[in-house]
């Protein structure tokens, strides 16, 4: 019979993606306002979808943030210019 050895706890890791409310969290801002700003073109940052989710990219609300917060028109005129598409 073998042995069963014992595995290491996982390790934690930063997670790429995050829902809305964990943008909300992320920008300080309540979950409702972050849905007013959606609503009024004021995120900057579009969702992906991830099978029937909602996710966000961290990477990407880290950059709109340091970018000044520009409405959802001018980050996307942003992140076509940088990414050159």
């Amino acid at each position: 019979m073998r042995k069963k050895t014992k595995r290491p706890p996982p390790e934690a890791h930063d997670p790429l993606t995050v829902d809305s409310d964990g943008a909300a969290r992320m920008l300080g801002i309540s979950s409702s306002h972050f849905y007013a700003m959606k609503r009024a073109g004021q995120l900057g940052p579009a969702p992906i979808r991830l099978g029937r989710c909602c996710r966000y990219r961290v990477d990407e609300l880290h950059a709109w943030v340091a970018a000044g917060c520009p409405g959802a028109t001018r980050w996307a005129t942003m992140m076509r210019e940088h990414d050159g598409i």
